[in-house]
């Protein structure tokens, strides 16, 4: 049999699989979620939200977790200056829910090359509880996250709880793009590998933790000189002999990029510090990226009543991705007109991650570390 043809016929098989398997997964996580029930609230909670700089929707975002539907917690913003255009914001909230505990930590020392990890080894001393959540500045919270996120910590063998979170687009073309990023490739590859059993998962977006298990892991120091310092935390409280839990609540997070290059930046260092993390399975990412690749399967295969069948397949299940009710149907179709594009950008950052370990973070320049960090004995 010609080489090229079967190549071809692989290469559509591999990428209509997945893309069903994305599609099922995907659907099928979204049912489960919406069918369980928020559990009762837990212990008392510190939320320790490092801050850097001003963003489109901080105020709405930092506000979210103000509203939160759980009868004692804490929420700390930390900050590396009292310049930081931040400051504005969290003191305004400061004001507007006086009874509230919330504080405001400005401390400019920094332990390491990750600056959000130097932020939050300051924000630890403040911290009134031993149930801690970690969260992004750009996340968007629904009420009930401390009660369902932190509900598993009550079992003494959770180490990390992590949360899903979906892109939500702040701007023009380029955020719609990377919040398709998130959406259709991140949160679906999520689920699929949750349902294959997966359980390596650890999303900065949203952790929660009790501050046995972040002792027992080395601290945050032991992440201050790495780039995935959200990995990093879940895999280590896993050596330690912890089990890590995917939370069903979801949260939101915000895609602001407004230029190619900014997303361009982001997306490149998920990119690298994946193929850090697991090299074999990111060399097979691109078969995710289905509209490019079931082209280029489908030319190779020469065409015919199989491969265009599989091509139609795996474009139909994508597609679907695109159309799961959670938005306007106006979005959608752009959202759906847009994927072509989507998934050839995504194919070449894949292509260009392969080389380099150069990435930047909030327009500063870091390199993913060679090594791993290492539990103190």
């Amino acid at each position: 049999m010609p080489i090229l043809p079967t190549l071809g016929h692989a290469l559509l098989l591999a990428t209509a699989a997945y893309a069903v398997l994305a599609l099922a997964a995907r659907q099928q996580w979204r049912r489960r979620a919406a069918t369980i029930p928020p559990p009762p609230a837990g212990a008392p909670i510190s939320v320790l939200k490092p801050l850097a700089g001003s963003e489109p929707r901080l105020y709405e975002n930092l506000r979210s977790f103000c509203l939160q539907d759980h009868p004692q917690f804490q929420v700390l913003f930390g900050l590396h200056a009292a310049s930081d255009a931040a400051l504005a914001v969290v003191t305004r909230l400061a004001r507007e829910f006086p009874a509230l505990d919330i504080g405001i930590v400005i401390d400019e020392r920094c332990h390491g090359i990750n600056l959000k990890v130097a932020n939050l080894i300051n924000l630890l001393p403040h911290a009134r509880h031993d149930w801690l959540l970690l969260a992004d500045s750009d996340i968007d919270a629904p009420p009930d996250l401390l009660r369902r996120a932190t509900a598993p910590l009550a079992d003494p063998g959770v180490g990390v709880v992590t949360c899903l979170y979906g892109g939500h687009p702040v701007g023009g073309l380029w955020s719609r793009l990377g919040s398709q990023f998130i959406d259709d490739w991140f949160a679906a590859a999520v689920c699929v590998g949750r349902a294959f059993g997966a359980h390596r998962h650890s999303f900065g977006a949203t952790l929660a933790l009790r501050r046995d298990v972040l002792v027992a892991s080395g601290g945050f120091e032991a992440l201050s000189r790495h780039v995935a310092d959200d990995w990093w935390l879940g895999e280590l409280s896993r050596r330690a002999g912890y089990r890590t839990v995917l939370s069903e609540c979801e949260v939101s997070t915000d895609v602001i990029e407004v230029r190619f290059a900014d997303l361009a930046a982001r997306e490149l260092r998920w990119l690298r510090s994946i193929r850090r993390i697991e090299p074999l399975g990111y060399a097979f990412t691109f078969i995710c990226f289905t509209t490019p690749v079931a082209a280029a399967g489908w030319l190779l295969a020469g065409g015919g009543t199989a491969a265009t069948a599989l091509a139609l397949t795996a474009l139909a299940a994508r597609l679907m991705l695109r159309f799961d009710g959670r938005r306007p149907p106006a979005a959608q179709r752009v959202g759906a007109l847009l994927v072509p594009l989507r998934d050839s950008l995504s194919l070449l950052l894949w292509a260009l991650a392969l080389a380099g370990n150069g990435v930047h973070w909030r327009g500063r320049p870091m390199k993913i570390a060679p090594s791993a960090p290492r539990l103190r004995s």
